[in-house]
């Protein structure tokens, strides 16, 4: 029984479900659609019994190897060092010696192409169980990609983006080699910067080379010891380190879940800190647009209002939201129709529907002026690659359409369409999706541990290149395949997709 939530400004309906539900629908002005399907308890059960399994035959194969009768790859001790502390800790390593080993394959392929609608991939093969592997010389050829953030498109090596990121390498050169106080800023990092903020409609920007620095060296930028952050359960691992490097207290509300939020809010309020009761310096509300491993969508306007109610601040991690959401490509504001200043830290990377590196955190003026002199990856790491800015340069103005073309508005209307039907096409199928219905990010649920390397080495049989993942990534009987979506996605590709999913291999416990 999928649950169906359809939120509207007069009327709620709700079908038997597991997470809870928006409680003011009349801060939503356009339907908010999220599925999810509670495990069946059939399939929970044989999902535990197939780890049960496993973990029951990596503990005779440990007690083989403790004896040499098979031979051990991972990192031990040596002899003369038993006495020592251990440098390796077996218990630890049990999972990824014994469980993730066996489907290993599944990752970290090579791709020696443009990694668009499609992509070369090099074929390897392992002699040794996984352990290493070997390249055969071949390629792989017009292999489809499912999963790669390329929401719209950009990551290409041809068209306008290209040209303009060559003749940037041609005039700067490929790197800065300094950081932006010192001798690393160039007036392209600027001219980015103040389109981004003309983008996201806030007062000034600023850019960062890497995306997982932009969250995770400015959070403690921002708050520290005697501040509160109410994090998402489901967080990125950047914002989570980030929160953790701060120093400030952190507790932890349930995924989308907005009585949670304002209960842990409300307690905030009423008991201040631990032992002093004295207030929060800051209390500070972190989520993400759409989280990358459900498909979901922050529910923003009721973040927003619980933010204005209790007088917090917010930082909005936009990732995967920004170029993928709203009619303007603008992220999820945009995608609610919401005023940007209402966010006061809006946060996002150029990874994904930029097709290019790093990241920008934008607000008012006096927030960036303050991140300038104490963000760690603003005053330490080098400047963003020229070529790199060039890209994003190049590709924010097709989808604001200042290049005076219609590319960037039917690239979003493209990627929309191909969501939606992609979507309702493996739903009609039966299988189960996470998710809202507008997200380009498709988690179709596979539960059974042996499925996730089966499913993987099945869809690459067939041409068709996906991200499987299991536990710890998603908790231990929710492992899925994750489909990205992008606007370079014919309509053919997707039906070839979804028709292949939809063979059923015979899929092994061991």
């Amino acid at each position: 029984h999928r649950l169906r939530c359809v939120i509207t400004t007069s009327f709620l309906v709700l079908f038997p479900q597991n997470h809870s539900v928006p409680n003011n629908s009349s801060l939503y002005k356009k339907p908010f659609v999220e599925s999810f399907e509670e495990t069946p308890l059939l399939v929970a059960v044989l999902t535990y019994m197939g780890y049960g399994i496993l973990t029951i035959f990596g503990y005779l194969r440990d007690f083989l190897r403790q004896w040499n009768i098979e031979k051990c790859h991972v990192a031990r001790e040596r002899e003369e060092q038993k006495d020592f502390v251990p440098l390796y800790q077996d218990f630890e390593n049990f999972y990824t010696r014994n469980l993730y080993m066996r489907i290993r394959d599944n990752w970290n392929r090579p791709i020696c192409s443009v990694p668009g609608a499609k992509m070369d991939l090099v074929e390897r093969v392992s002699h040794d169980y996984n352990w290493t592997f070997e390249h055969t010389g071949k390629v792989v050829k017009d292999v489809i990609n499912m999963g790669s953030y390329n929401y719209l498109g950009f990551a290409e090596n041809i068209g306008a983006c290209a040209d303009a990121a060559v003749k940037a390498t041609h005039k700067y050169g490929a790197g800065v080699s300094s950081t932006r106080c010192e001798m690393g800023n160039l007036d392209i990092h600027e001219e980015l910067e103040q389109l981004v903020a003309r983008f996201l409609g806030v007062e000034s920007s600023m850019a960062f080379g890497m995306g997982f620095a932009t969250n995770s060296m400015n959070i403690p930028a921002l708050t520290g010891k005697g501040c509160l952050i109410l994090s998402d359960e489901l967080n990125h691992a950047s914002l989570v380190l980030g929160a953790r490097l701060s120093g400030s207290t952190i507790r932890v509300f349930k995924h989308n879940n907005m009585q949670s939020l304002e209960k842990l809010l409300r307690d905030a309020i009423v008991h201040g800190q631990p032992r002093t009761h004295r207030p929060w310096k800051k209390i500070l509300i972190v989520v993400e647009g759409i989280y990358s491993m459900e498909g979901s969508v922050v529910r923003l306007p009721e973040v927003i209002a619980l933010k204005k109610r209790y007088k917090a601040y917010l930082y909005l991690d936009e990732a995967h939201s920004i170029g993928a959401l709203g009619p303007n490509g603008r992220g999820v504001v945009d995608y609610f129709g919401l005023d940007p200043k209402d966010v006061d830290i809006m946060m996002g990377t150029f990874t994904k529907s930029f097709g290019a590196a790093g990241g920008y955190i934008g607000g008012k003026k006096e927030l960036i002026d303050y991140l300038r002199t104490h963000s760690h990856s603003a005053l330490y790491a080098t400047s963003m690659s020229p070529p790199v800015a060039q890209q994003i340069i190049t590709s924010m103005k097709i989808i604001m359409g200042e290049d005076g073309t219609k590319l960037g508005a039917d690239r979003l209307r493209q990627l929309s369409e191909n969501t939606t039907y992609f979507r309702r096409k493996l739903r009609d199928m039966g299988f189960i999706i996470y998710g809202n219905d507008d997200s380009p990010v498709v988690p179709m649920m596979l539960y059974m541990p042996a499925k996730i390397g089966a499913f993987g080495r099945e869809m690459l049989k067939r041409n068709i290149g996906t991200v499987v993942v299991g536990f710890p990534a998603t908790p231990i009987i929710e492992s899925r395949a994750r489909f990205c979506i992008s606007a370079a996605h014919t309509r053919e590709m997707l039906d070839t997709v979804s028709h292949l999913a939809n063979l059923k291999p015979i899929y092994i416990c061991i």
